[in-house]
């Protein structure tokens, strides 16, 4: 076994609109049936729910029922599950991340750039945090969806002589007919940022009738395709090597000349 590879679970799935019941127990039973060990599993954006502007309809506290079952998923997997669900906290509702260890130690990040097409900035309160997760000594950036179109939220930063992550990766509720800007910015991410680029995107037909359909996919730091999955149900399996990531680095330095500057 290579120490220094991440084995990660993609889950491109349709979801049941506005029904945790359901969501809760379809994705069980797919995490349940697992082919492989892996150390990642990613679930799309809103997994619980689908994406809804009813905030306060399908909001719950941290460490209610949606939590404690993504933490009982991790326990059994004995993988990191991640995924975001609305969350309410002092009267703010947040469209949040959560990063749970097999251990049941939970973070988050809170989505920054809101969908002000589909008023999410009007039934969602904006994340400030830029937050970056380790795993198997992997530095991982955690982003969601709409994040994906501002990279310089996302960018690269060089600290104490390195780069600051590793593996960047985007939970989506992507819309089909903007799919190509999905593919082309995914790639690009991974390329600026001279790390892997991963994106999770859920398919099928939401409450409102909008289509999604998949692309959920892996790139390498240089926007050569690694996975890739059409608009079907499926779990995409992948496995990330560190010590090539290390070495196109050295031999391909770009981060030396990167910009500084300051994000307000």
């Amino acid at each position: 076994m290579n120490p220094t590879s991440l084995k990660i679970a993609l889950v491109q799935t349709d979801l049941y609109w506005k029904d945790k019941t359901a969501n809760m127990a379809m994705l069980e039973e797919k995490l349940m049936n697992l082919s492989s060990n892996v150390d990642l599993i990613i679930l799309p954006e809103m997994f619980s729910t689908g994406f809804t502007m009813d905030a306060k309809e399908v909001a719950e506290p941290m460490n209610f029922t949606t939590t404690k079952w993504i933490k009982q998923m991790a326990a059994q997997t004995q993988a990191l599950v991640t995924g975001s669900i609305v969350i309410e906290e002092k009267g703010n509702f947040y469209n949040r991340l959560l990063w749970v260890r097999p251990d049941g130690k939970v973070d988050f990040y809170d989505k920054r750039h809101l969908f002000r097409m589909a008023g999410e900035d009007a039934h969602y309160d904006m994340g400030t945090e830029r937050k970056l997760f380790e795993l198997k000594g992997w530095k991982i950036m955690p982003q969601i969806c709409y994040d994906l179109r501002f990279p310089v939220w996302t960018r690269n930063r060089v600290e104490d002589d390195k780069l600051e992550y590793d593996l960047l990766f985007y939970i989506a509720s992507w819309p089909s007919p903007r799919i190509s800007a999905w593919d082309i910015l995914l790639k690009a991410r991974a390329v600026e940022n001279l790390s892997y680029s991963i994106g999770v995107n859920r398919i099928g037909q939401d409450g409102n009738g909008i289509p999604y359909s998949g692309h959920s996919a892996v790139y390498n730091f240089k926007g050569e395709t690694l996975g890739f999955s059409e608009s079907k149900e499926e779990i995409l399996f992948i496995e990330l090597d560190l010590d090539s990531l290390q070495e196109y680095r050295e031999k391909f330095p770009a981060w030396l000349d990167v910009d500084i500057f300051d994000l307000q």
